[in-house]
Parts: structure tokens; sequence; C-alpha cells
């Protein structure tokens, strides 16, 4: 079957918080942009009952509602969704191709937003709880739904016992089942102290998920002792797992950068080791994962994509023309030196109009623009001919130019 190509300025992978926002933004910046998800627009936050730290909420939301309201305003600026799974992925060049099952996406930037998913226990019925059923994966999101209930910590590690803690605030009662023997845990020393100190909470040692139990909602885990194989049932109201998260970054591998936990490396910009691809949002090594942090992600990354295909405009239709030879002066004009030799490059620029095209490129305001020619050094000259760099010079006076021009 022969496949279908369509083009775009931006094309997002994923539709979580993260990518919506993004989308949001590039809609608004009126990019032609498309986001692509796979499942359920809104993700992972959709199943949270209720979201009550969301700034501008003061009632808290349920996160279908939130995450609707995300939606409608990315079609409202015009952004195109499809509701299909990414095959793969070719990310470098200037035409990126993002390629589903009868579509070949062509773009001039990424943004991968695919988020990630909890891991689960693999114990008997878990999927038949997850989510608002009585399973979750995130006390901050859920915790004020359990207030004076029971609920249980499945994991020692950081994220378990920390949320834990913060679970206490609202439940009577928090039992965490933990793998190892008795007072072995992954957390940190200091989070391991507090929670035994902790009243609300209680640990039972050696113990994995046998089953999760109940008729339409959790309401019951049955543990099994991994030293005896005995089955200890446990009443509960709701179950939390933290056991760890995995990354939906499978068709990215060999291309992107990431951890050794699978997570995409980017920087404060979301910019990833490849010119004009991001990563936002839960994909990302990043040290909170909540929807407000993935929207500043998404803000970023959108904002970032709309200066990567006007920098790359510019770059190749201005810096790098074809038409005649070129001198782009790289300059700080807050460098005493470059603002100098100003007068020095205008007047060659007075002089060779005909044959030769000056470009000025501060690099203050635009360090990625220059870093597209291999350095971002002020001041300096770089040369260019037929769109090719030709040569590099540190040494600026009219006498070097003209003669570095006369042989080009």
């Amino acid at each position: 079957m022969e496949k279908k190509h369509e083009y775009y300025d931006v094309v997002i992978i994923g539709g979580g918080a993260a990518g919506l926002t993004s989308a949001i933004y590039c809609g608004r910046a009126r990019l032609k942009t498309l986001l692509i998800e796979k499942s359920l627009v809104g993700g992972l936050a959709t199943y949270t009952n209720e979201i009550a730290n969301y700034p501008g909420f003061p009632e808290g939301i349920g996160g279908i509602e939130l995450m609707n309201l995300f939606h409608k305003q990315a079609k409202n600026f015009g952004v195109n969704f499809k509701l299909t799974d990414v095959k793969s992925v070719q990310l470098e060049g200037k035409d990126k191709i993002v390629e589903t099952f009868r579509v070949v996406y062509h773009a001039k930037s990424v943004i991968i937003s695919t988020g990630g998913k909890p891991r689960l226990t693999g114990a008997l019925n878990e999927e038949n709880f997850l989510y608002d059923k009585g399973i979750s994966f995130c006390a901050t999101c859920d915790a004020a739904y359990y207030t004076d209930k029971t609920v249980m910590i499945i994991g020692s590690g950081d994220a378990a016992i920390e949320e834990g803690m913060f679970l206490t605030k609202f439940a009577k009662k928090v039992i965490v089942s933990v793998i190892h023997d008795e007072g072995i845990m992954d957390a940190n020393k200091i989070a391991q102290e507090q929670a035994k100190r902790n009243p609300k909470m209680e640990f039972i040692w050696n113990t994995v998920v046998n089953s999760f139990e109940g008729e339409e909602r959790l309401n019951k885990v049955v543990l099994k002792n991994t030293k005896t194989a005995d089955l200890i049932q446990v009443p509960v109201d709701g179950c939390f797992l933290f056991i760890g998260y995995i990354p939906n970054t499978e068709i990215f591998k060999g291309q992107i950068n990431l951890n050794r936990q699978g997570y995409v490396i980017s920087n404060e910009k979301m910019e990833t080791n490849i010119d004009g691809v991001f990563a936002v949002g839960d994909v990302r090594d990043k040290f909170l994962k909540q929807v407000a942090t993935a929207v500043g992600d998404g803000a970023i990354a959108g904002v970032g994509a709309e200066k990567y295909i006007a920098e790359s405009e510019v770059f190749e239709e201005e810096i790098m023309q074809k038409d005649k030879i070129g001198l782009i002066y790289l300059w700080s004009p807050i460098d005493e030196q470059c603002r100098a030799l100003l007068t020095t490059i205008e007047e060659v620029e007075r002089e060779l109009a005909a044959t030769v095209k000056v470009s000025k490129i501060d690099v203050y305001k635009n360090a990625s623009l220059a870093a597209r020619l291999g350095t971002i050094e002020s001041p300096s000259l770089v040369y260019t001919k037929a769109g090719e760099i030709v040569a590099k010079d540190k040494n600026i006076s009219k006498k070097s130019i003209m003669n570095v021009l006369s042989n080009l």
C-alpha cells in the first residue's frame, strides 16, 4: 500500500498536558500543527478523579474536564489531531519524518510528548482496578479523594515513601507493602526515618501483591509473603503503585539521546540532541512530573519550535543565500570591539553591494542562529559561496576582508 504524504510545520507526538500546551502555542503562532495521539487525548491526567493543585481552579477540577479544555483551546487555534500510533521516525535533517500506518508526515520541527506508563505489579485482577477504580499512581493528584480512608502503597523507594507521607495528611491509615526484610527500604535515610515515626504509616515486610480484589472498585489487596508464601488479605479503599515508570521512547532509540532509564535528555529549552526536535512532559528526564510542570515544558517547546522554524527560514534564505558571495559578521552590540568593527563591515557592504551579501548576526540575541555556522565567537567573520561556508576569520580589517573576497 502506497502511503499518503502530508506536510506540517510542527508535528507533536503525544497528546498529554505537555503536548496539548505545545499545540496551543504552535497553533497560536499560526504554524501548521499536527498532534498525533495513539489512544486518549489528555494522557494520564484524564485518569485522575480530581486535580486540586492546578493553579486557577481553587475548587479542584477533574482530569478529563481539564484536558478537554486544553484540547478545545488547541483546536480553536487550528491544530489538527490524528488518533493513530506512530510506527517510526527519522528526525535528522531539515525534513523530519513521522510515519504512521497509513500516512508519512513531514515536519520542520517535532515535539516529543509521548509520556510513559507506570510500572505494574502483574498481579491477578490488576487491570480491573486501574486508575479511577482504586489503583492510582499519583498521590498528589488523588490524595484528597482518600480523606479519612485506608490506602496501601506498593514500593519502598523515594517516590513511594515520600508520596506515602503526603497521603497521611488525608488518609487515616497508609499501609506500605515492602518486598525487603523488616527495616530495609530503598528510600533515602531521611525519608525512611520520617516514615517510621509517622503514626499513620504501617509496614508489611517481605511482601508482594498476589491479587487485587473487589467488585466495581478495589476493596482488598491480597499480599504474598516472599519467604513463607502465606497470603495476607488487607482491606483498603485504594492502592498506589510506586514501583517505577516506563517512558515511551522505544521508537526514538538510536536517534535521540536517552538516559539509562530511557528518558529523553533535554536542556532547559526542551531541546534534544537533534536540532528542531524538542521533548516535553513525563518523557523527559526531569525532577517533577505534574500537569503544572508539563504545561511549562509545553510552552517552552512551542515557542522553541516557532523560533527554530523562523531561524531556519532566515538561515537558508538570507544567511546561506546562493546569489552572491556571503560575508557574515558575528558580533555583539555590548562588546566595544564589535561595535568599533561594525563601521568597517558597513563600509565593505556599501562598496561591494553588487557582488557581496553582508549579514550581521548578534550572537547575544541569536546564539542558536550563529551556532549553525559552527561558531558563536565574536567578533568573527564567516564567508560563503554558492550557499556553502568557504572560510572563517577572526582577523578583521578592511584589507584582510578584501584579500579573502578577492580569492573567492
